[in-house]
């Protein structure tokens, strides 16, 4: 049977790394049996950045809703904008950066869901 889930009964949670929101979609704690993949909604504010990292055993994939902003890696940036698809690929440093004047906002999907993620201090 379908389930609709209200705003209110999704965990929005205040990143501690940086200044973005972050709405759970899809997370284990949620009854879904068997969750093969997370999924959240991510919102860059203007001049929001996250920190490097990567995640273990998961693909990651983005769905760009509104703006638009710059997918980093080491091998160098790309602009995402409404409409476009990014993959990232499991073990693949990355990290975002919103260079403009509106919010960046887009949907991520983990599949499956991530071992761990892995925070990246040094330079890559």
């Amino acid at each position: 049977m379908a389930r609709l889930f209200t705003r209110k009964e999704l965990p929005h949670l205040a990143s501690t790394r940086d200044t973005r929101d972050r709405l759970d979609l899809i997370k284990g704690e949620f009854p879904i049996a068997n969750p093969r993949l997370n999924a959240d909604r991510i919102i860059y504010h203007p001049g929001d950045t996250a920190a490097k990292h990567y995640h273990i055993g998961s693909q990651h994939i983005f769905v760009i809703l509104e703006g638009e902003g710059l997918l980093l890696t080491p091998d160098g940036p790309e602009r995402l904008k409404v409409g476009n698809v990014a993959v990232v690929v499991p073990e693949e440093v990355h990290w975002f950066e919103n260079d403009s004047q509106a919010n960046f906002t887009f949907v991520e999907f983990w599949a499956p869901p991530p071992v761990e993620t892995i925070w990246i201090t040094d330079d890559v």
